[in-house]
């Protein structure tokens, strides 16, 4: 994937100039020890220029990080720290910073030896607070030097996340279908986490497509599409407009992602489209969501920024479903009910015409595209990815901007369930736990549309820290509560 940000975190570690620098600085090199032995030395660097005590080091720590190429910064007290100057290097600093602090290590070294940084974080909150400085803060920030390297480890796919959006751009091709207010995209909030944003035509993509006809680069695509698709390519006449499709796209990011490194595309994929342009995307969706570049349907703007981000946090493609169908009750009793740990009520499956890559299903091919072909000739709507997708771990979850500009997010893990759907499209037979309660008390009662991002593993806790650092109140970020934590709208007596 080269659509995605690599993080480099500059480990600054900060000194109260009361405390013994040494404790700073030998804590500093342990933590580092500790990550490399744990993890490599990629995607950190030690601050070697200094300890942090004053505002002259913050400058001096800012400058060598950044000529180190760090685009994330941890800010480590070996000791209580200095509250100003070390807040000082989170407002300075162009990134994610994360704050984390040592534990005393022994009995037999409480007096020369402690550091009080336990006491020192309180104060590195507060003042984190009084400038209004974004700091990731871990559970629990105190520990070890390795309970700290797992903590920046932790960080890191936050941070790629926080990276990553600061330098996207979304593309988006026409407006809505009719009917699907579901997917209005409020751009202002867009705007407010650093996100921009280039709304076109479908015309211009089509003139743009129209273009590419006879491209000399057409065969050797289509060769890549036949290779991947092996026995599944059920549709080969469709391929050389489809290769000429993602040949279309692609230049069309390099031509238009302006000054900014990442793109995601919100498209177009009907009414129009399958007349005009004579073919369906959804398989060409699938293959440039593989490469790192998320497509969104339906011109979902927000959509496609959640699956930025899961890209990003997972370091792996991500897919954008409708939230769509119950599981029959057959279906339950027979491949359900007794092999798994859910209620009927707990399931569902998740569709899309055919956007899932195919590394994500578990047997594919490509076809026509059902629901379309009921009104329109079946040649028009070739070009979907049909199959089950792969068993296994997944976190379902969307960022939104409501009608009125307010950023809301919702996360729930849960899995696909080895089970034959038995359907069309990309789909699979979703569990979430207490899925029934969520759907009505977040994904009704909150107002979200019916496309959910999926990331395929369990990534809420990265997520959760990511939509938080980006803005969304804490009491607009749902998730799947058990039955211990009632819903506010849930009714007590039902």
């Amino acid at each position: 994937m080269n659509n995605l940000p690599q993080v480099k975190v500059g480990i600054v570690a900060v000194s109260r100039d009361c405390f013994p620098e040494s404790l700073s600085v030998n804590r500093r090199k342990a933590l580092v020890k500790a990550y490399a032995d744990k993890y490599g030395m990629d995607g950190i660097y030690e601050c070697p220029v200094c300890i942090v005590e004053s505002e002259i080091h913050m400058v001096q720590a800012l400058e060598d990080i950044k000529k180190a190429g760090c685009n994330a910064l941890c800010v480590y007290l070996g000791n209580f720290g200095p509250e100003i100057s070390e807040t000082l290097l989170a407002k300075h600093f162009d990134g994610p910073a994360m704050f984390i602090a040592a534990a005393e290590e022994t009995q037999n070294d409480l007096v020369g030896g402690r550091g009080d940084a336990y006491c020192g974080m309180l104060n590195a909150s507060y003042n984190l607070k009084l400038r209004n400085i974004k700091a990731y803060i871990p559970e629990y920030p105190v520990g070890t030097a390795e309970e700290c390297a797992d903590m920046i480890n932790e960080f890191m796919p936050i941070a790629r996340a926080i990276v990553g959006l600061s330098d996207l751009k979304i593309i988006s091709f026409g407006p809505r279908p009719l009917n699907f207010l579901a997917c209005n995209a409020p751009i202002k909030q867009l705007y407010n986490i650093g996100v921009e944003i280039e709304e076109n035509s479908e015309l211009d993509l089509f003139e743009a497509f129209k273009k590419h006809d006879g491209d000399e680069r057409i065969p050797a695509k289509v060769k890549e599409m036949e290779a991947e698709l092996g026995e599944g390519n059920m549709k080969p006449e469709v391929l050389p407009k489809l290769a000429q499709y993602e040949l279309t796209l692609l230049d069309w990011v390099e031509a238009h992602r302006g000054y900014r490194k990442y793109v995601a595309i919100a498209g177009k994929c009907w009414p129009a489209f399958q007349t005009q342009f004579g073919f369906v995307p959804c398989y060409v969706n699938s293959r440039l969501t593989g490469m790192g570049i998320p497509v969104s349907c339906e011109v979902d703007i927000y959509g496609c920024l959640s699956e930025f981000i899961g890209t990003c946090v997972s370091q792996d493609a991500v897919t954008l479903l409708d939230i769509n169908n119950t599981v029959p009750a057959d279906m339950y009793k027979e491949s359900i009910k007794d092999q798994f740990n859910y209620t009927h009520n707990d399931t569902f499956m998740g569709f899309h015409c055919g956007n899932t890559n195919t590394r994500k299903l578990s047997f594919c091919s490509m076809k026509y595209q059902m629901i379309m072909a009921r009104t329109l000739p079946e040649e028009v709507t070739q070009g979907t990815l049909e199959g089950d997708i792969v068993p296994g771990d997944i976190t379902f979850y969307r960022l939104q901007s409501t009608a009125d500009c307010k950023l809301r997010a919702y996360i729930a893990q849960g899995e696909v369930l080895p089970v034959a759907t038995k359907s069309f499209g990309s789909i699979g037979v979703f569990a979430i736990p207490e899925m029934q309660r969520f759907y009505r008390h977040v994904l009704i009662e909150k107002n979200y549309p019916h496309h959910g991002a999926v990331a395929f593993g369990h990534f809420g806790k990265a997520l959760y820290e990511v939509f938080k650092y980006i803005g969304v109140p804490v009491e607009d970020l749902n998730y799947n509560q058990p039955k211990s934590l009632p819903y506010p709208t849930e009714n007590p007596f039902a």
